[in-house]
């Protein structure tokens, strides 16, 4: 995933991100917003992407996208293993 395309995915859905290059964070908040779960920090892209996604569908795909991440890592050890 490139900032750039994150970065305007997230402001046309209503949300400020910022990318502080001194500790490599990524800082976002909901524009129409002043309470603090409106927001948070990420440390990758991705995972910033993830927080976004996850606070405009209220956290409806979280289980989903869990046991998604255990299949994949479960792939990883059973294809390591040959």
């Amino acid at each position: 995933m490139l900032w750039n395309e994150v970065k305007r995915w997230s402001k046309d859905k209503g949300y400020t991100v910022v990318k502080d290059e001194e500790d490599n964070q990524y800082y976002w908040k909901k524009n129409s917003s002043n309470d603090i779960k409106d927001g948070g920090v990420a440390s990758s892209v991705s995972k910033l992407a993830r927080a976004i996604y996850n606070h405009l569908t209220e956290n409806k795909w979280v289980e989903h996208q869990k046991t998604y991440q255990e299949n994949l890592e479960l792939k990883k050890v059973n294809i390591s293993d040959y």
